[in-house]
């Protein structure tokens, strides 16, 4: 059987240090000069805005490119660059945001597709191959996972922690890179996999650790390396410092804190109601929705947050009765966007951009008969005014509005969705996970954004699993259990523990 063996206490000693790392492209400088040490039984957070260099160097560290200069030494002693295999039998593991299963495989089957399968007369042996999966997964203290079962059959969370527990598989593990685990998680499930990083930190790895969530970085990280413009800026002991000082020292500049402050409360009038409201995902949902009021939704994975948005859209046939300032509101995505209700979907690459067009051609998708001659010939000078005139007021970054948007950063492409949505003056606007994977710079500029929308009157729908968000964007909290809104609470009263508690049960637990 393959081993698993445990993180043994000699490797608690273990480091690794990065000297003087550079790499450059043509003529832009990915890294300058960066310099990293890492230590056995911490957790080291690697912080900074898109094009910092954070993946450039995961990338070297993966023996996936090779640095123009500098040294990656691990206990002193230089590891060769540009050599997948070498940087494995050195102990690193790399986990990341898309994970990429092959789902028509078991779990057992999915967790060895790095190593030959165990054969026995020239056959797998599926025993043995379900055996190390078992005992990799148990290692980890996940006994609810069957090495047996269909990978399709897991959420986005328990096939994160089956890639981890994969990484065991054949031993010498110690050092795991972790770009963004939790992008896709929800809240409980990201709960699971911090347990598992303590876990592995305590049998002595070393985690580093990439997100743009502040408070999950602030809550895990021993240390805080940041980058910016592929150079060192600094590291500090978590102690020692604070989400401003980080957030200063990522961006260049004092943001006053992540929350912009709210100009004005909510109106009196209702712009979206809904009564009774059912659709596929969503059993029931009352709420009124007021002029200048940001609603957020919160919820466990499968609680129907997401199927409350999708029927307000119109995306799957809807039960009930919902009215846009007492009108009532269309059958299908395409009404209801000529409403006046416009949506940010999660999935920007699948569900929300065309990714081989220009950044114009798709901030006007919805509302090409607006910009049509003749109702026939397109008026692309006045299609590319308004998508700059947009960019600008969400802040994007290209350098033309006719860049394709697959050259664009994560940031930049959410920004062309909010630039979208606003290009028909939407009365509501319906955001589902809005800054997933997006750096703390655009994160902000979202966050203004959302305010002065707020300000002008704009009525917001709030799905996200980042529950500091959602505390920091809301004037009130819908709580979804079983596909039901089943209350509606002031977000001033609410702290995370108490929010999450609401989520089982509709009790708080003791904190």
């Amino acid at each position: 059987m393959l081993t698993t063996a445990r993180v043994d206490d000699h490797l608690r000693g273990r480091t690794l240090r990065i000297d003087g790392l550079s790499r450059r492209f043509g003529a832009v400088s990915a890294l300058d000069g960066v310099n990293l040490d890492l230590r056995a039984g911490e957790v080291h957070a690697l912080m900074g805005e898109n094009g910092a260099g954070k993946s450039t160097l995961i990338r070297i560290l993966a023996g996936l490119d090779r640095p123009d200069q500098g040294d990656i030494l691990r206990d002193g002693v230089a590891l060769p660059y540009g050599q997948p295999a070498a940087m494995r039998a050195a102990g690193f593991r790399f986990i990341h945001q898309e994970l990429h299963p092959v789902p028509g495989l078991s779990v057992a089957e999915n967790m060895l597709l790095d190593h030959p399968y165990p054969h026995r007369f020239g056959l797998v042996d599926w025993a043995v191959l379900n055996k190390s999966a078992a005992s990799a997964l148990a290692r980890l203290g996940l006994d609810h996972l069957d090495p047996r079962g269909a990978m399709s059959a897991l959420g986005a969370g328990d096939q994160m922690l089956v890639r981890i527990a994969a990484s065991l598989i054949g031993g010498g593990a110690w050092l795991y890179v972790m770009d963004e685990p939790t992008a896709a998680l929800t809240t409980a499930e990201s709960e699971r996999l911090f347990d598992v990083i303590g876990d592995l930190v305590r049998q002595g790895a070393a985690i580093l650790y990439v997100s743009h969530r502040m408070a999950e970085v602030m809550r895990l990280a021993d240390r805080i390396t940041v980058l910016r413009d592929g150079r060192h800026i600094a590291t500090h002991i978590k102690a020692e410092t604070d989400v401003n000082r980080v957030i200063e020292d990522m961006t260049g500049r004092d943001l006053g804190g992540l929350f912009p402050a709210r100009a004005a409360a909510p109106g009196a009038a209702i712009v979206l109601q809904a009564k009774a409201l059912s659709s596929s995902g969503l059993a029931r949902a009352d709420f009124d929705l007021h002029a200048g009021e940001v609603l957020g939704l919160a919820g466990l994975s499968g609680s129907g947050r997401g199927a409350l948005l999708r029927a307000v859209l119109g995306t799957a046939p809807r039960a009930g009765r919902l009215t846009l300032d007492g009108a009532e509101v269309g059958r299908g995505p395409e009404a209801v966007w000529a409403q006046g209700i416009a949506y940010v979907p999660r999935e920007r690459r699948a569900e929300g951009l065309i990714m081989g067009r220009s950044i114009a051609e798709n901030v006007t998708l919805p509302y090409l008969r607006r910009f049509a001659r003749a109702a026939v010939f397109l008026n692309a000078p006045r299609e590319r005014k308004v998508a700059r005139d947009l960019g600008e007021r969400v802040r994007l970054k290209a350098t033309t509005i006719n860049q394709v948007c697959a050259e664009l950063s994560g940031g930049n492409q959410q920004k062309v969705l909010f630039a979208r949505a606003l290009a028909g003056r939407p009365r509501v606007l319906l955001l589902d996970e809005p800054t997933r994977g997006v750096d703390i710079g655009a994160r902000f500029d979202l966050y203004r954004l959302i305010q002065s929308l707020r300000a002008e009157g704009v009525a917001i729908l709030l799905v996200s699993s980042d529950l500091s968000e959602l505390l920091g964007l809301s004037d009130r909290i819908g709580v979804m259990r079983d596909g039901v809104l089943t209350e509606i609470l002031p977000a001033a009263d609410l702290s995370e523990a108490r929010l999450l508690a609401r989520f089982y049960h509709g009790q708080e637990t003791q904190t």
